[in-house]
């Protein structure tokens, strides 16, 4: 992580905006050639993430962030629980790569019920 705290800041913002659904202010988050990969989605671009992925936090009755742990001085690890409003509890790991204090690449790794 970049020393004065950049790096985790970004990320933070971004999952605050998701939670809100305050596109808005995630937009300038994220860099113009974004990338997202998860199990559901193959390197897709910020517009197409912003259509599919964005909107889906209506979906959860909770979503909590639990930690963030930096990598490198662009990579950080963030480990997040949330509850479907169908039901069942998750937990899931995404590796996210700011650079120049935008998020440039997400990879989701979903894991199992918590």
């Amino acid at each position: 992580m970049d020393e004065d705290g950049t790096t985790a800041h970004v990320v933070e913002a971004a999952f605050r905006c998701y939670r809100s659904q305050d596109r808005a202010a995630a937009l300038p988050l994220y860099a113009a050639d974004f990338t997202f990969t998860s199990p559901r989605d193959d390197h897709i671009g910020k517009a197409a993430f912003f259509e599919r992925c964005f909107p889906t936090a209506d979906r959860f009755t909770q979503h909590r962030l639990l930690r963030l742990t930096p990598a490198d001085g662009e990579l950080v690890f963030a480990y997040y629980e949330y509850e479907l409003a169908t039901g069942g509890r998750y937990r899931n790991v995404e590796a996210i790569t700011v650079r120049d204090g935008l998020i440039r690449e997400v990879r989701v790794f979903f894991g199992g019920k918590a």
